[in-house]
């Protein structure tokens, strides 16, 4: 995994949310959390596996939510900030965290309803073999999300501390099909990068968001949004 060290750190798990989602970030948390629920719909009394989950921000919305929830991390420290999170939000008896390889899931064939990763298929070394233990501990869903070749991400990207793998369509729909998985749906979004809205203030973020997302309407400008989302089936 690319950056699996600086991911590790006590220093990233606790400013992480701080330093990505406050400010114009809270518009990229806002989005992301409507993605996840609007892939896997309905979530009272399903069984949901989340890996990567990092701090824990939708394993404890989904929980909010009625889910019986799995987060599964490879950092201890991000663990950490989860608990506390779900404790805060006293759902802490509905949800389990576990320290765990998202490439040997330790679950059973067809355990969960659904199983989803965000934020995580851009450090991946071996995505197929991610997808294809995601598939395999599914019943139905699968839902991740990528950041896309052909977008201003590219321009930056060798900046960044954890490096980051990005995907062309084509690349996804392969390891769809690797994997046994059946693409159900996808979304596209956020033409200026998320670095972006990260730097500036909740208040301009808006007007620059509200101009990005006119822009994603016009013909051929989709090809150039930072990220999509896949909902896909197991076959």
């Amino acid at each position: 995994m690319k950056g699996q060290e600086w991911y590790q750190t006590a220093e990233v798990a606790e400013e992480y949310e701080e330093k990505r989602f406050s400010g114009g970030g809270r518009l990229i948390d806002r989005r992301e959390k409507r993605a996840v629920l609007e892939a896997i719909g309905p979530v009272d009394g399903k069984d949901v596996l989340e890996i990567a989950c990092g701090t824990g921000r939708f394993t404890v919305m989904l929980a909010e939510r009625g889910a019986d929830i799995v987060g599964l991390d490879i950092s201890a420290e991000m663990l950490q900030q989860g608990r506390k999170k779900a404790q805060a939000a006293g759902v802490a008896d509905h949800l389990e965290f576990m320290r765990g390889d998202a490439a040997r899931l330790p679950f059973p064939d067809d355990h969960f309803d659904a199983v989803m990763a965000m934020r995580f298929f851009h450090l991946a070394d071996t995505p197929a073999s991610f997808l294809a233990e995601m598939q395999r501990v599914s019943k139905d869903l699968v839902f991740f999300d990528t950041f896309n070749r052909f977008s201003t991400r590219s321009i930056y990207n060798w900046a960044l501390p954890m490096g980051s793998r990005l995907y062309s369509r084509g690349e996804v729909e392969s390891l769809l099909e690797g994997a046994g998985l059946r693409l159900a749906q996808d979304n596209h979004d956020f033409v200026l990068p998320y670095g972006f809205y990260r730097q500036i203030p909740g208040s301009v973020a808006r007007a620059f968001r509200s101009a990005d997302t006119s822009l994603l309407g016009v013909p051929g400008v989709e090809r150039l949004a930072s990220v999509s989302y896949w909902k896909s089936r197991v076959e």
